[in-house]
Protein backbone atom coordinates (compact mmCIF):
# COMPACT_ATOMS: atom_id res chain seq x y z
CA UNK A 1 0.00 0.00 0.00
CA UNK A 2 1.73 3.58 -0.90
CA UNK A 3 1.39 5.82 2.14
CA UNK A 4 -0.37 9.15 2.09
CA UNK A 5 0.24 11.55 0.26
CA UNK A 6 1.69 14.02 2.81
CA UNK A 7 4.07 11.07 4.36
CA UNK A 8 5.39 10.55 0.58
CA UNK A 9 5.95 14.45 0.11
CA UNK A 10 7.67 14.31 3.54
CA UNK A 11 10.19 11.61 2.78
CA UNK A 12 10.91 12.82 -0.64
CA UNK A 13 11.52 16.07 1.30
CA UNK A 14 14.37 14.62 3.52
CA UNK A 15 15.96 12.71 1.20
CA UNK A 16 16.27 15.62 -1.17
CA UNK A 17 17.50 17.42 2.09
CA UNK A 18 20.28 14.45 2.56
CA UNK A 19 21.40 13.98 -0.94
CA UNK A 20 22.19 17.46 -1.26
CA UNK A 21 23.33 18.69 2.23
CA UNK A 22 23.33 22.28 2.76
CA UNK A 23 26.77 24.16 4.45
CA UNK A 24 24.95 25.79 7.02
CA UNK A 25 23.17 25.84 10.56
CA UNK A 26 20.37 24.40 8.26
CA UNK A 27 21.51 21.50 7.22
CA UNK A 28 20.83 17.81 8.04
CA UNK A 29 23.78 15.42 9.10
CA UNK A 30 24.12 11.87 9.87
CA UNK A 31 25.47 11.90 13.24
CA UNK A 32 26.30 9.19 16.06
CA UNK A 33 23.61 10.21 18.71
CA UNK A 34 25.53 11.06 21.49
CA UNK A 35 24.32 9.00 24.10
CA UNK A 36 23.69 6.12 22.13
CA UNK A 37 26.58 6.10 19.64
CA UNK A 38 25.58 3.04 18.46
CA UNK A 39 22.76 4.71 16.65
CA UNK A 40 23.18 7.00 13.37
CA UNK A 41 20.63 9.67 13.19
CA UNK A 42 19.83 12.39 10.07
CA UNK A 43 19.53 15.42 12.86
CA UNK A 44 19.38 19.19 12.15
CA UNK A 45 22.49 21.06 12.74
CA UNK A 46 19.83 23.97 14.60
CA UNK A 47 16.67 22.48 14.25
CA UNK A 48 14.62 25.85 14.39
CA UNK A 49 17.28 27.23 11.49
CA UNK A 50 15.94 24.56 9.54
CA UNK A 51 12.21 24.73 10.62
CA UNK A 52 12.37 28.20 9.39
CA UNK A 53 13.83 27.30 6.01
CA UNK A 54 11.35 24.87 5.09
CA UNK A 55 8.15 26.88 6.05
CA UNK A 56 9.52 29.60 3.75
CA UNK A 57 9.67 27.09 0.92
CA UNK A 58 6.68 25.53 1.41
CA UNK A 59 4.68 28.55 2.01
CA UNK A 60 2.75 27.38 4.99
CA UNK A 61 3.51 26.35 8.67
CA UNK A 62 5.04 23.06 8.92
CA UNK A 63 5.25 20.63 12.82
CA UNK A 64 7.90 21.97 15.01
CA UNK A 65 10.70 19.22 14.14
CA UNK A 66 10.95 17.17 17.00
CA UNK A 67 12.57 14.30 14.94
CA UNK A 68 15.29 16.81 14.22
CA UNK A 69 17.20 16.77 17.77
CA UNK A 70 18.09 14.04 19.86
CA UNK A 71 15.84 14.04 22.97
CA UNK A 72 16.98 12.98 26.37
CA UNK A 73 14.16 10.71 27.08
CA UNK A 74 14.67 8.74 24.08
CA UNK A 75 18.33 8.83 24.21
CA UNK A 76 18.01 7.62 27.79
CA UNK A 77 15.35 4.64 26.51
CA UNK A 78 17.29 3.67 23.48
CA UNK A 79 20.41 3.68 26.10
CA UNK A 80 19.09 1.27 28.22
CA UNK A 81 17.38 -0.76 25.31
CA UNK A 82 20.56 -1.63 24.20
CA UNK A 83 21.96 -2.22 27.87
CA UNK A 84 19.68 -4.66 28.47
CA UNK A 85 18.75 -6.20 25.19
CA UNK A 86 16.31 -8.92 26.45
CA UNK A 87 13.84 -6.16 26.61
CA UNK A 88 13.11 -6.38 22.54
CA UNK A 89 14.56 -9.59 21.82
CA UNK A 90 11.90 -11.61 19.67
CA UNK A 91 9.54 -9.04 20.89
CA UNK A 92 6.87 -6.45 18.71
CA UNK A 93 7.47 -3.78 19.99
CA UNK A 94 5.70 0.24 19.31
CA UNK A 95 7.50 3.21 19.96
CA UNK A 96 4.87 5.93 20.77
CA UNK A 97 5.42 9.46 19.53
CA UNK A 98 9.21 8.02 17.39
CA UNK A 99 10.62 11.27 16.40
CA UNK A 100 13.42 10.50 14.81
CA UNK A 101 12.78 6.54 15.30
CA UNK A 102 15.83 6.40 17.68
CA UNK A 103 14.22 4.31 20.30
CA UNK A 104 12.68 2.10 17.32
CA UNK A 105 15.63 1.25 15.94
CA UNK A 106 17.72 0.60 19.14
CA UNK A 107 14.90 -1.99 19.67
CA UNK A 108 15.52 -3.53 16.22
CA UNK A 109 19.55 -3.37 17.35
CA UNK A 110 18.52 -5.40 20.58
CA UNK A 111 16.59 -8.13 18.46
CA UNK A 112 12.95 -6.85 18.27
CA UNK A 113 10.93 -9.76 16.25
CA UNK A 114 8.63 -6.41 15.00
CA UNK A 115 9.56 -2.75 15.67
CA UNK A 116 6.53 -0.03 14.81
CA UNK A 117 7.31 3.72 15.30
CA UNK A 118 4.66 5.95 15.66
CA UNK A 119 4.06 9.48 14.94
CA UNK A 120 1.58 11.90 13.67
CA UNK A 121 4.12 13.94 12.10
CA UNK A 122 4.49 12.86 8.72
CA UNK A 123 8.57 14.61 8.57
CA UNK A 124 8.98 12.26 11.99
CA UNK A 125 7.12 9.53 9.79
CA UNK A 126 9.85 10.42 6.73
CA UNK A 127 12.75 10.64 9.71
CA UNK A 128 12.05 7.55 11.06
CA UNK A 129 12.29 5.69 7.15
CA UNK A 130 15.89 7.10 6.24
CA UNK A 131 17.05 6.34 9.84
CA UNK A 132 15.59 3.16 9.89
CA UNK A 133 17.68 2.69 6.51
CA UNK A 134 20.99 3.80 7.60
CA UNK A 135 21.16 1.67 10.61
CA UNK A 136 20.26 -1.04 7.94
CA UNK A 137 17.47 -2.20 10.43
CA UNK A 138 14.09 -3.04 9.72
CA UNK A 139 11.35 -0.45 11.16
CA UNK A 140 7.18 0.05 9.99
CA UNK A 141 6.44 3.59 10.41
CA UNK A 142 2.93 4.39 11.52
CA UNK A 143 1.17 8.15 11.04
CA UNK A 144 -1.61 6.92 12.74
CA UNK A 145 -3.37 8.64 16.34
CA UNK A 146 -3.32 5.87 18.42
CA UNK A 147 -4.31 7.15 21.73
CA UNK A 148 -7.74 6.59 21.91
CA UNK A 149 -6.80 2.78 20.49
CA UNK A 150 -6.22 -0.57 21.86
CA UNK A 151 -3.04 -1.26 20.26
CA UNK A 152 -1.12 -4.95 20.53
CA UNK A 153 2.48 -5.01 21.57
CA UNK A 154 4.90 -6.71 24.17
CA UNK A 155 6.63 -3.82 24.64
CA UNK A 156 5.74 -0.42 24.29
CA UNK A 157 8.16 2.25 24.71
CA UNK A 158 7.31 6.23 24.86
CA UNK A 159 10.45 8.77 25.11
CA UNK A 160 9.73 12.55 26.33
CA UNK A 161 6.29 11.95 25.37
CA UNK A 162 4.94 13.77 28.75
CA UNK A 163 6.28 17.08 27.48
CA UNK A 164 2.63 19.00 28.44
CA UNK A 165 -0.48 18.67 30.71
CA UNK A 166 -2.73 18.17 27.90
CA UNK A 167 -0.72 15.40 26.21
CA UNK A 168 0.38 14.03 29.23
CA UNK A 169 -3.74 13.58 29.96
CA UNK A 170 -4.19 11.48 26.84
CA UNK A 171 -0.57 9.48 26.88
CA UNK A 172 -0.92 7.90 30.37
CA UNK A 173 -4.46 6.24 29.77
CA UNK A 174 -3.04 4.57 27.01
CA UNK A 175 -0.22 3.66 28.30
CA UNK A 176 -1.85 2.19 31.73
CA UNK A 177 -4.40 0.26 29.27
CA UNK A 178 -1.43 -1.35 27.43
CA UNK A 179 0.14 -2.29 30.38
CA UNK A 180 -3.06 -3.64 31.67
CA UNK A 181 -3.37 -5.71 28.44
CA UNK A 182 -0.21 -7.69 29.44
CA UNK A 183 2.38 -5.45 27.56
CA UNK A 184 5.67 -3.88 28.94
CA UNK A 185 6.05 0.05 29.16
CA UNK A 186 8.53 2.12 29.27
CA UNK A 187 9.06 5.69 28.92
CA UNK A 188 11.71 7.82 29.52
CA UNK A 189 10.98 11.21 30.43
CA UNK A 190 14.12 14.34 31.92
CA UNK A 191 11.16 15.98 34.23
CA UNK A 192 9.57 17.78 32.50
CA UNK A 193 6.50 18.67 34.68
CA UNK A 194 3.74 16.40 33.90
CA UNK A 195 5.05 12.93 35.62
CA UNK A 196 1.95 11.64 37.71
CA UNK A 197 2.44 10.69 41.30
CA UNK A 198 2.65 7.20 42.14
CA UNK A 199 1.49 6.01 38.85
CA UNK A 200 4.91 5.19 37.47
CA UNK A 201 8.01 3.59 39.20
CA UNK A 202 11.73 4.20 38.40
CA UNK A 203 13.27 1.84 36.64
CA UNK A 204 16.73 3.58 35.87
CA UNK A 205 18.16 6.69 35.98
CA UNK A 206 20.75 8.17 33.10
CA UNK A 207 23.00 11.56 32.78
CA UNK A 208 22.50 12.37 28.75
CA UNK A 209 24.03 15.11 27.04
CA UNK A 210 21.51 17.30 25.99
CA UNK A 211 21.29 18.15 22.29
CA UNK A 212 17.41 20.11 21.93
CA UNK A 213 17.08 23.17 21.20
CA UNK A 214 17.14 25.79 24.37
CA UNK A 215 18.06 23.95 26.62
CA UNK A 216 20.72 25.68 29.40
CA UNK A 217 22.44 22.21 30.47
CA UNK A 218 24.69 19.99 28.70
CA UNK A 219 23.75 16.99 30.50
CA UNK A 220 20.28 16.64 31.70
CA UNK A 221 19.07 13.47 34.57
CA UNK A 222 16.59 11.14 32.79
CA UNK A 223 14.50 8.48 34.34
CA UNK A 224 13.52 5.41 32.68
CA UNK A 225 10.23 4.64 34.39
CA UNK A 226 7.12 1.92 34.15
CA UNK A 227 3.54 2.18 35.31
CA UNK A 228 3.80 1.27 38.85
Amino acid sequence: MLAPVRERAALADLEREIAVPGSGLDRLQLVETPFVPEVRLHLAEDAIVWWARMEAAAGHPLPPPYWASAWAGGQALARHLLDHPELAAGRRVLDLAAGSGLVAIAAALAGADQVVANDIDPYAVAAVTVNARANRVVVAASADDLLDSTVTADLLVAGDILYDAALAERVLPFLQRAAARGAEVLVGDPDRGHLPLGRLKVVASYPVPTTEPSVDSPVRRVQVLRPA
